[in-house]
C-alpha cells in the first residue's frame, strides 16, 4: 500500500528557495505517476506540478518557470525545487499518487507546510 511522505517544508523569506521531497514506493510506475498539490489557507487544494512516465512535466501557470519537479526512481523520491518564492506560495504542499496524464489523485501524503514571509 503506497503512502507518500513529504518533507522539506519550512519558512523562507520572499525571493528564497526550498526543495520539497516525497518518498513514495510500492506502486506500479507503469500504471501510476506522482504530482504536487497545495492548499493555501481558506482556499481549495490546487495542482502545482506533475511528472509522467517518460519524465514529461506539467506545471500550473502560477509556478511555471519558478518550480521544477523531478523524480529519482532509484531513491523512490519525488522532488519539487521552488525558487523565487513569494507570499502567494504559502500553503500546505501535498505529494500525491495520480493517474498518469491527469490530475486525478489516488493517494495523498500528509502534507508539509511552506511559509513565505514578505
Amino acid at each position: 500500500q503506497v503512502q507518500p511522505v513529504e518533507s522539506g517544508g519550512g519558512s523562507v523569506q520572499a525571493g528564497g528557495s526550498l526543495r520539497l521531497s516525497c518518498a513514495a514506493s510500492g506502486y506500479s510506475r507503469s500504471a501510476f505517476c506522482l504530482g504536487w498539490f497545495r492548499r493555501a489557507s481558506g482556499k481549495e487544494r490546487e495542482p502545482v506540478a506533475r511528472i509522467g512516465r517518460a519524465g514529461d512535466t506539467m506545471y500550473a501557470d502560477s509556478v511555471r518557470g519558478r518550480f521544477t519537479i523531478s523524480q529519482d526512481n532509484a531513491k523512490n523520491t519525488l522532488y519539487l525545487q521552488m525558487n523565487s518564492l513569494g507570499p502567494e506560495d504559502t500553503a500546505i504542499y501535498y505529494c500525491a499518487l495520480i493517474t498518469c496524464g491527469t490530475w486525478s489523485t489516488l493517494k495523498w501524503g500528509q502534507g508539509t507546510q511552506v511559509t513565505v514571509a514578505s
